[in-house]
């Protein structure tokens, strides 16, 4: 039986697969390693004194200290290693760019060009943890008293707030949407992060108390950044980027034109494919990892034809070149060098889309259309300042902060996204967030010496 059961069917439409056909599309993408296969590959580790593995890692993961355990079959001692550095290393195993990271700093990369499979090593350890979580791995100090502020789910924010409850601190954690996990949950490609991982670490993580997670509640509506800091000792942002960018067609954009996260955040959240419509002939705009998630999965749900269209070079395509032979290996059809100019339509129905050729960086008079019935634009992200008004200080549309997360505003950190300067990596937002917490722990600690020292100055006089 033929995998598109109706995939010639003109417009936008649900069930274009089978439904084994769903289930072998959205498979795992990188099937994890087998114990045996885990533990040759860890025995090809050199284990280097200061290895450059580790200080490629944002998050600062001893790199050889956990791949030496799984080469001594301790999985569990591999990942408390990961977890006690990066409390979200099960997903990062799974998404973070470790080809231009870790493993291209791996002595073995420039020796034989066989660098270790950092990724799936790491990947093996965490997924053996939380198979079998076993004794927890962390438990919270003493009650502080003090209560935090974190506003935003995501990896920056979850953190954050991980590691203040460890502290003893007490954390409110509000998002948004009305699951944790940010990005992780919501725009991740649905092949990339299976079996509801994303939303089992998440549950993990507040398993380990502290935490109070208040869903769907949103900076600037449910409540101001002046209630939180009056409210908390201190409060942290990590609320990611809201907005998108536009593209200046200057015209009405029919039907059949959707926002690429908005689709990518659809898959993931939908619990049967089958009956999530998608076009036959897709157009993508943008040449970031997001386009490439849309495109391909677009594909995957049963397109006919998928067009990546973007209006620079392919060096300058933000998405690795992994992802851009992942997309042509999956059947997309990359076009580069052209800008979109208009949306054709008919009935207000998407017929096409044109685009002006650009040539040596400058858009031509010369024009080409493609067929379409959906298009995807994935022409990257702003960070929505309104919810924080004119408090905080920005630089490029995104929240100033100093090295150790502290925005213009006394008492007020940030993280991930929607600072300036970041790499709009999960892993970076991890490191962002721990430097946060550092920060935070260390400022509530001066807080609480300079309290007591003016009591006893208080109680003396």
């Amino acid at each position: 039986m033929s995998n598109y059961s109706g995939s010639h069917a003109r417009g936008i439409q649900a069930a274009r697969l089978t439904p084994d056909a769903y289930a072998r599309e959205f498979a795992d993408c990188a099937p994890p390693l087998t114990t045996t296969q885990a533990v040759i590959e860890a025995e090809r580790c050199y284990y280097c004194f200061d290895a450059p593995c580790s200080r490629a890692c944002p998050a600062d993961i001893d790199v050889p200290s956990f791949i030496q355990r799984i080469a001594q079959s301790n999985d569990r001692g591999a990942a408390e290693v990961i977890l006690r550095a990066n409390v979200l290393g099960g997903i990062c195993s799974r998404v973070c760019p470790t080809e231009t990271l870790c493993e291209q700093a791996c002595v073995r990369n420039a020796q034989d060009g066989r660098p270790l499979n950092i990724g799936l090593l790491q990947r093996h350890a965490t997924d053996h943890f939380f198979a079998n979580t076993g004794k927890p791995l962390f438990v919270r100090g003493p009650e502080t008293g003090r209560r935090i502020a974190v506003v935003g789910a995501g990896p920056a924010g979850l953190t954050v707030a991980h590691h203040l409850a460890i502290a003893g601190h007490n954390v409110d954690l509000f998002d948004a949407r009305s699951n944790a996990g940010g990005l992780n949950e919501y725009g991740l490609a649905r092949y990339k992060v299976t079996d509801d991982f994303a939303a089992r670490e998440v549950a993990w993580l507040l398993s380990a108390g502290g935490i109070t997670l208040h869903a769907d509640k949103t900076l600037g509506k449910d409540f101001s950044l002046a209630q939180l800091r009056a409210s908390y000792d201190a409060v942290f942002l990590g609320l990611g980027l809201a907005g998108v960018n536009q593209l200046e067609t200057g015209d009405a954009e029919p039907e059949g034109v959707c926002e690429a996260v908005d689709f990518i955040a659809d898959l993931r959240q939908c619990a049967d494919l089958s009956q999530l419509p998608v076009g036959r002939k897709v157009v993508v705009i943008g040449g970031g990892m997001t386009a490439v998630d849309a495109a391909v999965q677009a594909k995957k749900l049963g397109a006919q034809e998928v067009t990546l269209v973007y209006r620079r070079g392919e060096a300058q395509m933000k998405a690795s070149e992994k992802e851009r032979q992942w997309a042509q290996l999956n059947g997309v059809t990359i076009r580069l060098w052209a800008a979109p100019l208009r949306f054709e339509q008919h009935n207000n129905q998407l017929t096409g889309v044109t685009f002006s050729v650009v040539r040596e960086g400058e858009v031509s008079d010369e024009i080409f259309t493609l067929e379409a019935d959906m298009a995807l634009k994935a022409i990257g992200q702003t960070f929505d300042s309104a919810s924080v008004g004119q408090t905080i200080s920005l630089k490029h549309g995104r929240i100033v902060t100093d090295e150790c997360g502290r925005t213009s505003l006394a008492g007020v950190w940030a993280g991930g996204d929607c600072c300036a300067g970041g790499l709009d990596l999960t892993v970076d937002a991890v490191r962002q967030g721990k430097l946060a917490a550092r920060s935070i722990a260390l400022a509530l600690t001066v807080s609480d010496a300079a309290n007591a020292t003016s009591f006893q100055e208080h109680s003396h006089g």
